[in-house]
């Protein structure tokens, strides 16, 4: 494995409601850069895929984004990054932000971000990978989504040990800590 380390963060291609939102994710953006590590984002200079990779660059950080060619336009694909990958649709985007990453972080966003979350949770689940998965729960956010979980194991359709397979924070900077710990 290289020694450069690389976290993939999903969030969401709109900044929210919320300006704690825009807050963290530009914390986050500074920490994987002062970290040293590369950061690996969908490319979009919106919402709070912008706001993490401005911050990033900013610090003089290394980034890859991965964007498909029908939202170039629409999430205003930046063109300065230190690697840009094209892809043809969204499947093959996630796959390769996954596949070129060491954790994944999951910022607010909206479906498409629950999309990517579940992806990756349920590649956990059957054991194709062991990669930290973190949600960040700024202000509480994925509350709902963690009922949710919870639900769906009360109900039977997942045993306990999915609690295992990702990690609520609170706060980028025990974010950042648990990343330190899973990276190093």
């Amino acid at each position: 494995m290289s020694s450069l380390r690389s976290v993939c963060v999903f969030c969401g291609s709109r900044a929210g409601l919320n300006p704690a939102f825009a807050r963290d994710a530009r914390d986050l953006g500074r920490a994987i850069a002062s970290e040293g590590w590369r950061l690996v984002y969908g490319a979009g200079d919106v919402g709070l895929m912008g706001e993490v990779a401005r911050a990033a660059l900013a610090e003089g950080g290394r980034t890859m984004g991965v964007i498909p060619t029908h939202l170039l336009v629409r999430e205003q694909g930046r063109r300065d990054l230190g690697q840009m990958v094209i892809t043809e649709n969204m499947h093959e985007r996630k796959k390769v932000m996954f596949m070129n990453s060491d954790a994944i972080v999951v910022l607010p966003g909206g479906a498409g971000s629950l999309d990517e979350f579940f992806e990756v949770l349920t590649w956990r689940q059957i054991g194709l990978h062991e990669k930290p998965i973190f949600l960040l729960d700024t202000d509480g956010y994925w509350q709902p989504l963690l009922a949710l979980l919870e639900n769906v194991i009360a109900q039977g359709f997942a045993e306990g040990g999915l609690r295992d397979y990702y990690v609520t924070v609170p706060d980028v900077p025990t974010l950042a800590g648990r990343l330190r710990a899973a990276l190093s």
